[in-house]
């Protein structure tokens, strides 16, 4: 018999990064992470979250895990620590570069997924006494990080809970432009049609489409005041209505450009800008973050036809996925059968205070509003 030596693979260290010029050294390696994990998407480029941390960052520390086989990487978990309160109560929070203009989050991992995962949480458990809950934002159904630091937690019985936060509508781009449109429903077709003739009636209809950093302040600038001009302006929820806001999507649009990944979408008729749309192309995809129209051609559906031209040019230049990203509504659905179930993973300290936030997140508080909806359901029957 022969006898064989069996080599078990070097073991995994982890280390932390709370340093801000540390953190931007790390983006040579850290572009060469998220290559090699096969990313989908452009929302953990550290452009992206280097931007968002500049913008939205006040208040929160870096802590930023690396796990490192030697001197590579194997894995980064992307997490900030911030203090918070939930039910009145003070939280030390460790999570994602997260808020709402988030769309999608994850740890990069490379390889050794499992054991990368298992030494993040470990070092987790290291540190337990400064942090009361772990809470991974915008996770898409599927995602190793959400099953594999739900399972570590469960099995450490640590309180650990997960939250739908929504679906993302995309379309797969797997046939043709004249067969996907050949489906949409016969009334969006009809619409679509009549539409592009009454649009056609001002100008030419077509798309202009800047990619070049020296262009995009101008353009931006233009796209940004056809995405106020309608009903956003009035409820507050447009880019310029916040200066932090507009800063994220500046200063990210430039280094988007600089990677070849920024698309602004005109949709003009004749010289006239009318719609608009700020989109990424990455992985052979594009993601849709901003939509906007004039609404003096609201008759016309602009932001339909706008997309309309953005999908099929996206079947004839050979991408594989159109995803409008966000919350699912009616004018995705119109657009998209299927969707991205997105999850927030809520892991809580095994401390006293960890279990009660639990228990108030996720059992007393469904309790009260299934109670409260119960008793209006029954005064509105009795009345």
């Amino acid at each position: 018999s022969v006898n064989r030596l069996v080599s078990n693979p070097p073991a995994l260290r982890t280390e932390i990064i709370s340093d801000y010029q540390v953190f931007l050294d790390l983006e040579p390696a850290w572009s060469n992470a998220v290559k090699a994990a096969e990313t989908e998407h452009p929302f953990l480029e550290q452009s992206w979250i280097h931007t968002w941390w500049e913008c939205f960052g006040a208040g929160s520390a870096l802590h930023i895990l690396l796990v490192k086989e030697g001197d590579e990487i194997v894995a980064i978990a992307p997490l900030i620590s911030t203090s918070v309160r939930m039910f009145g109560i003070p939280v030390r929070r460790l999570g994602f570069f997260y808020n709402a203009h988030v769309p999608r989050s994850g740890f990069i991992v490379v390889r050794r997924h499992k054991e990368a995962h298992r030494a993040i949480w470990n070092h987790l458990i290291s540190e337990r006494k400064s942090w009361d809950l772990l809470q991974l934002c915008q996770l898409p159904e599927g995602s190793p990080t959400l099953e594999n630091m739900r399972g570590l937690a469960m099995e450490a019985d640590f309180p650990a809970d997960v939250w739908l936060s929504g679906d993302s509508p995309y379309v797969t781009l797997d046939s043709s432009w004249l067969e996907y449109y050949a489906g949409l429903a016969a009334k969006a077709r009809s619409n679509l049609r009549n539409r592009f003739k009454r649009l056609n009636q001002i100008g030419p209809v077509a798309v202009e489409t800047v990619m070049v950093k020296d262009s995009v302040p101008e353009a931006l600038e233009c796209g940004l005041r056809l995405e106020e001009s309608a009903w956003k302006r009035d409820a507050g929820t447009a880019i310029s209505c916040d200066p932090q806001v507009r800063k994220f999507y500046e200063v990210f649009a430039a280094r988007a450009a600089d990677r070849n990944w920024l698309r602004l979408n005109f949709l003009k008729a004749g010289t006239q800008r009318v719609a608009f749309d700020y989109s990424l192309a990455y992985n052979n995809q594009i993601f849709l973050l901003k939509l906007g129209y004039d609404p003096a051609h609201s008759a016309c559906s602009p932001s339909n036809l706008l997309l309309s031209m953005a999908v099929e040019d996206a079947f004839a230049r050979g991408l594989t996925k159109y995803d409008f990203l966000g919350e699912n509504a009616d004018w995705k659905r119109c657009w998209a059968k299927d969707s991205t179930r997105n999850y927030w993973l809520f892991i809580f300290a095994g401390s006293p205070k960890g279990r009660l936030l639990h228990f108030l997140k996720f059992r007393f508080t469904p309790w009260l509003k299934n109670t409260v909806l119960k008793s209006r359901s029954r005064r509105e029957a009795n009345a």
